[in-house]
């Protein structure tokens, strides 16, 4: 039986997701790894679908590994917007845990994310708006003293980090999924995430749900809100970070972006 809230639905539903994922790399192996992925984006989906569809089934679905954008989602008082499987690269790559499975939910009547959780299937942890996590401690080694940690794409970071990074004496983290990296930054294991340069509301909607009740900040790089459910579901970039750090990230974003 799914959980009635919506915040332990979407945990429920990302945990299961994440078990399918974890029998999917159990069974196939890593013999073929384009295989291995291709199985794991259609499957995770068709079970997300499913669940969503007996569950919940007056809600919309945006979805990345829909075949098409069903338009009703802009009239739907309520819009699950999933990535079934963010970090595919990295599912396929053997040993690898930054891979993750994202399920929010958002609401017309707030015209924002109402729940969300983040899957991490190879570390058994789900992180939800169901119980929102503790804010965290800043990084032990920014706490002694040492730079601040800011994690951001293994295979295509922002071209403006590097100079970023060197004028706030901050240390750059390569990680894979952006639910993986939100989480760091969720758990205390990073400070920071900055993206730019291309994704879409499903790679942030969970993480960033979850995120923000847990007292985080969030925005795109200029600042400005993060708006979801839109006819162009292109959200190309963000920032997520601890509160006292906004500031002066966004300051250097401008000056380095």
């Amino acid at each position: 039986m799914a959980p009635v809230s919506d915040g332990a639905f979407a945990a429920w539903l990302a945990g299961k997701v994440g078990e399918l994922l974890l029998g999917l790399q159990a069974t196939m192996a890593f013999d073929d790894p384009d295989a291995l992925r291709h199985a794991g984006d259609k499957q995770a989906h068709d079970l997300l679908v499913t669940e969503l569809s007996r569950w919940r089934p007056a809600d919309a679905v945006l979805s990345e590994e829909a075949l098409e954008d069903n338009p009703i989602r802009l009239t739907s008082e309520r819009v699950w917007i999933v990535d079934p499987l963010d970090g595919t690269r990295e599912f396929g790559e053997p040993g690898r845990s930054d891979w993750a499975v994202h399920v929010a939910l958002w609401s017309r009547q707030t015209e924002s994310l109402a729940a969300g959780a983040i899957a991490l299937p190879a570390v058994s942890r789900v992180l939800s708006t169901d119980v929102a996590p503790s804010y965290p401690p800043l990084h032990p080694s920014a706490a002694a003293g040492g730079p601040i940690r800011i994690v951001t794409s293994r295979t295509r970071p922002p071209s403006f980090l590097p100079a970023l990074a060197s004028s706030i004496g901050a240390e750059l983290v390569p990680m894979g999924s952006a639910g993986a990296k939100i989480a760091a930054v969720i758990t205390g294991e990073a400070d920071a995430y900055i993206h730019a340069g291309g994704q879409y509301e499903w790679d942030s909607a969970a993480p960033v749900a979850v995120a923000l009740a847990t007292g985080l900040h969030a925005s795109r790089i200029d600042g400005s809100p993060l708006v979801y459910n839109r006819p162009d579901p292109s959200l190309p970039d963000l920032l997520v970070c601890r509160a006292d750090l906004a500031a002066r990230l966004l300051s250097a974003v401008s000056q380095h972006g």
